[in-house]
């Protein structure tokens, strides 16, 4: 008896820690089971809509011809590579102009003017450039993925408290000294923002570059299966591009805890 009491008390003991788990796995599970309900009422036709169970079975056939991962694996190094070099130009641009005024005035307009071109825009210039391969798709995804963390390191960098400045000069502290050590990190949570925005950006990107051109990628394999038909598979192209960038975003998130430890979050009333 006292061992089933034990193991009862170890078992309230951990739900805390399993509620966070089981919360995120509600709500996709309510729209599957309305999904299939629906389904199975027949309310939509196959081709509109497949039943979850029919694009399980395509998930399964096209893991197991490894078709699912050539495809998936083509895009997420694409989109590793331009998100990489988004990355280091958003960032370095985003603290020069933050901590170069001269610099800033010299390019934020021509930056500015050039931002709210969408990255598909580019793609006919793009192929010309770099032709219908790898560089093109790079360049949308980098084109695409630059801007939301230039603009959030920018924002990082110019929100550094002016009290700390007025205290730098009356202390003479070494202009690298204070960046390194007071505006760089206060700058990090924004850097974190950008760069998880920008991975976003980067997935949109890629598919609307592969749509356009190629033979291996999501974006190709989505537009084969829609000139087939194929709904099923278009639904499992789509949910393997939210998990493998759902599972990238946790990475950076996780990363962002370990960099920013001293910041904290409202987590709700």
């Amino acid at each position: 008896m006292e061992m089933v009491l034990k193991k009862a008390r170890a078992y309230r003991g951990s739900l805390p820690a399993l509620l966070p788990g089981w919360k995120a796995l509600a709500l996709p599970g309510v729209l599957v089971a309305v999904w299939q309900a629906v389904c199975a009422a027949g309310l939509v036709k196959p081709i509109l809509l497949p039943s979850p169970l029919a694009v399980a079975g395509a998930f399964l056939a096209m893991a197991g011809s490894g078709e699912l991962a050539v495809h998936l694996g083509a895009s997420a190094l694409r989109v590793l590579e331009g998100f990489a070099l988004a990355a280091v130009l958003g960032v370095g641009l985003g603290l020069g102009l933050g901590i170069f005024p001269l610099l800033r005035e010299l390019t934020d307009g021509t930056i500015q003017a050039l931002r709210p071109i969408p990255p598909i825009a580019w793609l006919p210039l793009a192929i010309l450039w770099f032709g219908i391969e790898e560089g093109s798709k790079v360049f949308i995804i980098t084109l695409g993925a630059f801007f939301p963390i230039f603009v959030n390191v920018l924002d990082g960098v110019r929100q550094t408290d002016s009290k700390f400045l007025e205290l730098a000069r009356v202390l003479e502290v070494p202009r690298g000294k204070f960046v390194t050590r007071v505006v760089i990190p206060g700058a990090l949570p924004f850097i974190a923002a950008g760069l998880r925005i920008g991975l976003g950006y980067a997935w949109m990107c890629v598919v609307a570059a592969e749509l356009s051109a190629g033979m291996k990628g999501v974006g190709y394999m989505l537009t084969d299966a829609r000139a087939l038909a194929q709904t099923d598979r278009v639904l499992v192209g789509m949910l393997a591009i939210g998990v493998v960038g759902k599972a990238m975003d946790s990475v950076l998130r996780r990363l962002e805890t370990r960099l920013v430890r001293w910041k904290t979050t409202f987590t709700g009333a």
